[in-house]
């Protein structure tokens, strides 16, 4: 087998493993395959827009998302080529880089969801004492909250104060708060409020109360798991951290890039890169703490 073939099937098996990789954290596909069943499909792709929704990404579209990651990667590569001289190296600093936008958009996601799980105890407790306490309607006290809470949630408050003033119709607007927030928090309040609102009774404080105590215990218990976490999440930075800067320090001591040229050198680049990306996403699920899954969708079914 002629060096070149070997080159080509090395990137080959690399260019697939990036695919998996990718897959696995946009789309959540499991598996060896191309993609999944058509029904998965689609549940796939309403979990795509969820997480662009609740990254505050939903008005970019995937496409525009994709194309981001494609400029990454043809920057990143040509600078991978001119640094290590080789073409697996470059793949593999490319691929890197097409990784960029989605840890934005996960830490992006994840610090408005940490606001809102935040946000909403007080919030709930604003709306039971606007709706209990003080004879609001329950609409008007979702909405006077909700326009008054994080700057972060408010567009959807708005959107929905918008539908409530055209339509009157409340279902519809927790449709619109439902959708823009894509929050299960904000779906089990919605739901809570819709029931309250359509048939009545008297046992809408004592609900409200309940799911009060139940988001600040989900709060408090990720705080401590978190807090506990601490010292592992800024040791897994060192995956990134030490192997770079023992590449770029080789770089400088005598033929390091003549060396990194090499076949063997390829190899060994390429293999230490796996090894960095295999033990960042084994340290990242280590570290995952459960998250809650929407039940409340406007199809019914579970995102």
């Amino acid at each position: 087998m002629t060096p070149g073939t070997t080159a080509f099937l090395l990137a080959l098996v690399a260019a697939y493993g990036v695919f998996l990789l990718y897959t696995a954290v946009v789309f959540r596909w499991r598996g060896v395959g191309v993609s999944p069943g058509i029904g998965a499909r689609r549940s796939r792709r309403q979990s795509v827009d969820d997480f662009l929704v609740q990254a505050g990404l939903e008005n970019v579209r995937l496409v525009e998302f994709l194309g981001v990651e494609v400029v990454l990667f043809v920057v990143a590569g040509a600078i991978g080529f001119a640094v290590y001289g080789g073409v697996l190296a470059a793949a593999a600093v490319a691929a890197a880089a097409a990784t960029i936008p989605i840890a934005s958009a996960r830490a992006r996601r994840r610090a408005r969801r940490e606001l809102a799980r935040e946000a909403w105890p007080r919030m709930i407790e604003e709306i039971r004492l606007q709706a209990v306490s003080l004879g609001r309607s329950i609409p008007q006290a979702l909405l006077g909250v909700g326009l008054r809470g994080p700057e972060e949630l408010r567009p959807a408050f708005v959107a929905a104060q918008r539908e409530w003033l055209i339509s009157t119709d409340f279902e519809r607007t927790l449709n619109v708060i439902k959708a823009q927030l894509a929050d299960p928090t904000a779906d089990a309040v919605c739901e809570t409020l819709l029931i309250a609102h359509e048939i009545g009774g008297t046992d809408v404080d004592q609900r409200l109360r309940a799911l009060i105590e139940d988001r600040i215990q989900d709060l408090q218990g990720r705080k401590d798991a978190r807090s506990k976490q601490a010292g592992v999440r800024f040791a897994r930075y060192f995956v990134l951290i030490v192997p770079f800067g023992m590449a770029l320090v080789g770089l400088l001591i005598g033929d390091g890039r003549a060396a990194y040229e090499t076949a063997t050198g390829q190899i060994a680049v390429l293999g230490a890169f796996g090894l960095m990306a295999l033990c960042w996403v084994w340290a990242g699920q280590l570290l995952k703490l459960p998250e809650e899954q929407r039940v409340f969708t406007e199809d019914g079914g579970t995102a």
